[in-house]
């Protein structure tokens, strides 16, 4: 009886262990109705291409419509919205220099003011003014460039440096056919920073210049232009002398810019402003100013610049 017993026990498990075969039958079930369905949409877009284009074509232009509408839609900002959107663009925004502003960082340190003076009349002890003009350093020892007719009747000269510094100063040598003198003055800044001459065989009608001097005795002042000619000449007013190989230039000159120095976009010297053209009587600025090449101002410091 018990092994009939056992016998009957393992007879009853192996139908259990057969019943563990039925999951690939149901893979293949799953995969035989998408396989179905895949027909079924075949059939159907075969029978009804054009439709489903044309359903599909409608979809996805009012999709493309919606989006743009969403995208395109105006906003609503107040004022305050528009004052901070324009306040951050102008904290971040990178500074913008104009040729000019370059050209005269790089000459300010090396432009001085030149005062003529004379003995008042009334009280010799005391000095008057006899004209202004303006110079600028070519050697860090205080030698310095101006106009000849600056300072030809003067009996004091007095120079006032970038620093705010002055000092008297001697004439050294004059070039008057060039309207050039040359000064030493006699005490200087320990920083003193002469200027960076270049030399005008390159120079060429349309490059940009900045005039730097004390027009009326203001300044320092600054007004740019370009070079308007090579190889001017010019007849005083008073017909005392003829000025020649001048640069034309229209950068604003008057009075008092007699002297300053004619600068490229780089800030190097090219030439010493020495005199307006003003058909007139009113000896104002019209737009023809003329300047010595550095050439001709260097030589007649006895310099060779170049």
């Amino acid at each position: 009886m018990k092994k009939a017993t056992l016998y009957s026990r393992s007879s009853r498990r192996r139908p259990r262990q057969a019943m563990a075969a039925p999951a690939p039958v149901e893979r293949a079930s799953a995969d035989e109705n998408l396989e179905q369905n895949r027909g079924w949409w075949r059939r159907f877009y075969a029978r009804h291409e054009r439709l489903v284009l044309a359903l599909g074509s409608g979809v996805f232009t009012l999709i493309a419509i919606f989006g743009y509408a969403v995208l395109m839609k105006p906003m609503s900002l107040t004022q305050q919205d528009i004052d901070r959107a324009v306040q951050h663009t102008l904290e971040n925004m990178p500074p913008e220099y104009s040729m000019a502003s370059i050209a005269y960082e790089a000459i300010k340190p090396s432009v001085v003011r030149v005062g003529a003076y004379v003995k008042d009349d009334e009280n010799e002890e005391k000095e008057k003014p006899a004209g202004t003009g303006t110079g600028v350093v070519i050697v860090e020892s205080g030698v310095i460039l101006t106009n000849f007719h600056v300072v030809a009747s003067a009996e004091t000269i007095k120079v006032t440096f970038a620093d705010g510094s002055d000092s008297e100063a001697d004439i050294i040598s004059v070039q008057p056919e060039d309207d050039l003198a040359v000064l030493q003055a006699k005490m200087v800044p320990d920083d003193l920073k002469p200027a960076t001459m270049r030399s005008t065989a390159d120079l060429a009608l349309g490059d940009e210049v900045i005039a730097v001097g004390y027009p009326f005795g203001i300044g320092p002042s600054v007004s740019s232009g370009v070079v308007s000619g090579l190889r001017r000449e010019y007849r005083t007013p008073e017909g005392e002398r003829v000025l020649s190989n001048l640069i034309q230039f229209d950068a604003a000159a008057n009075p008092g810019n007699s002297g300053g120095p004619l600068v490229t976009a780089d800030g190097e010297v090219i030439g010493i402003v020495t005199a307006i053209l003003n058909p007139s009587e009113q000896r104002v600025f019209i737009g023809i100013g003329f300047a010595v090449p550095i050439e001709n101002a260097a030589s007649a410091a006895g310099m060779q610049p170049f």
